[in-house]
């Protein structure tokens, strides 16, 4: 009999559950999963109420309505109480967009779709954004995707939609068939119709479109590997002639051959950042060789820098931050074993390395942290 504490990551109602719990646990784990995009998780009490959905003593509006409860009756709030209030929040909104066979394919079912995912979270929840965006890219080094200016979000919503019900799969290969998905899927991205929650949004719309168009979705891609398909539309819609970086949509390729062939291509983050030191990258004559020599550049057998990466994550933390949430009190001990290492090794570096005393001095994950801590997600 698995443990409580096995079932409360939901894998064991993968393979021994009768299929309504199957199912209620497959998108649990999607919609929880999908929170890594923005760097959220979720909390213990998020997946006790997610269990007792999943074995029916709960329904999903009663699980919406404890989640909210939990917060509004919390008397002691936690530094990251906001997060996980919107991480548990979105979860339960999305658990129950994916448990519901209802789907509109228009861009009014896009904008509903956003609107029920946020719903109580985001105060513009169901609205297009109204101003331009710029958003600054690990994958890309800093530098942000063009995405489509406010004035026609609508416009290019309708369109590319419109086009997409107007295609036809027909006497297509498999390999046609995910190239225009991945194509369709990352200009709807790219249009960025809202001012947060883009990627979580079309993920669902997706999902939902693909299943009902008769596609079998192995959802379990989108929790698994929730952050590579971010980076994979990043780069599908990325271009700048200057550095000789080219738009590329075969990470996005390999994404949709395991979500819906059922394939298993390496999913590898580091893989697509445009910078990539030479010894990170994957050497095209011997794959094989692959893991090994990037264990030696990358790994770290040091625990205490491995727990800071971790810590760090996609985040700007200051000292104070990084030590209450690792649980530590002594500033002396953690700056000499945790932090100084982790910088002296290039896993870590300051917000501002020309003033290490600047009184708004942070600390972030360099490109190798960042591919040491997507290797770990």
């Amino acid at each position: 009999m698995p443990s409580e504490n096995t079932y409360k990551d939901f894998d064991e109602y993968l393979v021994v559950s009768e299929p309504h719990k199957r199912e209620r646990a497959k998108a649990w784990k999607t919609a929880i999963g999908l929170q890594a995009v923005d760097g959220l998780h979720v909390s213990e009490y998020l997946k006790d109420t997610a269990r007792k959905h999943i074995e029916g003593e709960l329904t999903i509006d009663e699980a919406q309505t404890l989640v909210k409860q939990y917060y509004v009756s919390k008397t002691q709030r936690e530094d990251d109480d906001d997060e996980k209030e919107e991480a548990d929040r979105v979860s339960t909104n999305i658990a129950k967009l994916l448990n519901e066979r209802s789907f509109t394919f228009s861009s009014a079912g896009a904008i509903a779709i956003h609107r029920a995912i946020f719903e109580g979270v985001f105060k513009h929840a169901g609205k297009l954004r109204d101003y331009d965006i710029t958003k600054k890219e690990w994958v890309l080094g800093g530098d942000t995707v063009l995405y489509g200016r406010w004035q026609d979000l609508r416009m290019a919503l309708d369109y590319d939609i419109e086009q997409e019900k107007q295609f036809d799969y027909k006497g297509l290969t498999k390999d046609e068939a995910i190239s225009h998905i991945a194509r369709f899927v990352s200009g709807i991205w790219q249009i960025h119709p809202f001012r947060e929650g883009n990627t979580r949004t079309t993920a669902v719309f997706t999902i939902k479109y693909l299943q009902s168009i008769g596609f079998n979705v192995d959802n379990t891609q989108f929790e698994e590997h929730s952050w590579y398909f971010r980076n994979a539309l990043v780069r599908a819609n990325y271009k700048n002639v200057a550095e000789g970086v080219s738009q590329d949509v075969h990470f996005l390729e390999l994404f949709f051959r395991n979500l819906l062939l059922g394939e298993s291509h390496e999913l590898k983050n580091r893989y697509m950042h445009i910078h990539l030191p030479e010894e990170m990258k994957q050497p095209e004559q011997a794959p094989e060789q692959v893991p090994e020599q990037v264990e030696d550049k990358l790994h770290t057998d040091n625990v205490l820098i491995i727990q800071l990466i971790k810590t760090i994550g996609h985040e700007e933390l200051s000292v104070s931050q990084i030590m209450a949430r690792i649980g530590l009190k002594h500033r002396p001990n953690f700056i000499e074993y945790h932090l100084s290492p982790a910088i002296t090794e290039g896993y870590v570096r300051m917000l501002y390395p020309n003033s290490p005393r600047h009184p708004r001095q942070k600390y972030l994950l360099t490109i190798k942290g960042m591919t040491l801590y997507n290797e770990r997600e």
